[in-house]
């Protein structure tokens, strides 16, 4: 089996797995990992955040946001462009400038927000659905985060439910490596 294909099984599996968690339970899961967060010094020393807005079931990042807002820390969030598979960070100071793309995915109204380059984000929450310990993710199959964390300076943090945190995963060449995992547990420092 190749390694695209283990990442495709891992990525139903996982799918399967977190369509069991509860909504109160997803919520409660989501606020402990926030709480961590919120004491981390990356957290705590980045003026400018970048993060995906969240989907069940990924960690609630909407939460996050808000707490950003409410310290004075900037914000921004992707626009995909399927054309090139990249994306274009866009800096949000309300939820009004979003709008529902496809598959209930919102993203920001370009016309309402203006692009951030990457050196301006101090920190980028990456999203995924499994983590290894070693700092790789497996995400949703469409390569944007790892084409954006090639050139990325800033730090790095994942967020995750322990169930999707895993001993080990496929890593294929072109796999970017995080600097720290957030889990409902703690914080994991990447090997």
């Amino acid at each position: 089996m190749t390694l695209v294909q283990q990442k495709k099984e891992l990525r139903q599996m996982m799918k399967q797995q977190l369509s069991k968690l509860e909504r109160p339970s997803y919520e409660h899961l989501s606020y402990q990992i926030a709480q961590y967060l919120y004491k981390d010094k990356d957290f705590q020393s980045a003026a400018h955040i970048g993060l995906t807005l969240s989907h069940i079931p990924e960690v609630d990042t909407y939460q996050l946001i808000r707490a950003c807002w409410e310290q004075g820390k900037k914000v921004s969030v992707p626009k995909c462009l399927p054309h090139s598979k990249e994306m274009d960070f866009r800096s949000i100071n309300s939820f009004n400038q979003l709008e529902c793309v496809y598959s209930n995915l919102y993203e920001p109204i370009v016309e309402q927000t203006t692009s951030t380059e990457s050196s301006e984000i101090d920190l980028l929450i990456v999203p995924g659905l499994i983590f290894s310990k070693a700092g790789y993710r497996v995400g949703f199959g469409g390569g944007y985060y790892d084409r954006y964390l090639t050139n990325f300076q800033g730090k790095t943090i994942s967020l995750c439910f322990t169930m999707q945190l895993l001993d080990k995963i496929p890593v294929e060449e072109h796999d970017r490596k995080i600097q720290k995992i957030i889990t409902n547990e703690g914080v994991f420092r990447v090997i």
